[in-house]
């Protein structure tokens, strides 16, 4: 069983969406980070960096934080959707990192600056409008000719779905970059990309594209 400690946001969707996927038992424990409850004591042990999401594992009282290292966690774990190749893993993980440290953080500041703090930094606007735009180019070019960015659907599509879920709010017109509009639609489709995104809680309609 896992214990998933989650929000609403892209990197707490990340891992409900590949628990869905994988078809496992987990049960779902809230964390409102508007709440504050990121720095209760309780949380702090499992996820010392203040958040989400966090897993334990009770199977073998495993606890992980950093979406990332959950993902590949529980990837290696259930013997699915990474590949066992080294250089075909390698690749995936290639991905899965350019996701942690690229179009994450520079979304998410594309989200404080061009949604919720709009006309007070110019400069961080345009910087981060930009680059977002720049990396919807390279997963643009990545995914031509894919159905995937692997070629086969592993951790790297679920890791980056749900950040570009939320191009709205990074004043991107998904008509601009095809292929990540087919490979975004191709997702939304999937039953347990649904399922996952609703985690801990229903927010609404998803953003079709």
């Amino acid at each position: 069983m896992i214990d998933l400690y989650t929000w609403t946001t892209p990197n707490g969707r990340k891992v409900s969406i590949l628990l869905e996927e994988l078809g496992v038992d987990y049960e779902v424990h809230s964390i409102n980070i508007g709440q504050g409850d990121q720095n209760a004591p309780d949380f702090l042990k499992i996820s010392p960096n203040n958040k989400i999401p966090a897993i334990v594992d009770t199977d073998n009282g495993v606890t992980l934080m950093e979406s990332g290292a959950i993902m590949w966690y529980l990837a290696e774990k259930y013997g699915k959707f990474l590949p066992a190749g080294p250089l075909d893993k390698a690749k995936v993980m290639e991905w899965l990192m350019w996701q942690m440290g690229g179009l994450g953080p520079m979304a998410g500041q594309a989200h404080h600056f061009l949604h919720f703090n709009p006309g007070k930094a110019e400069y961080a606007e345009e910087r981060y409008r930009a680059e977002v735009k720049r990396l919807y180019g390279v997963l643009n070019t990545q995914l031509e000719g894919k159905d995937y960015i692997c070629g086969e659907y592993t951790i790297a599509d679920m890791a980056c779905w749900p950040w570009v879920s939320r191009f709205e709010w990074q004043e991107i017109d998904l008509a601009d970059y095809p292929n990540v509009r087919a490979w975004y639609q191709r997702l939304l489709a999937r039953e347990a990309v649904q399922k996952g995104y609703h985690v801990p809680k229903v927010m609404g309609e998803i953003p079709t594209g």
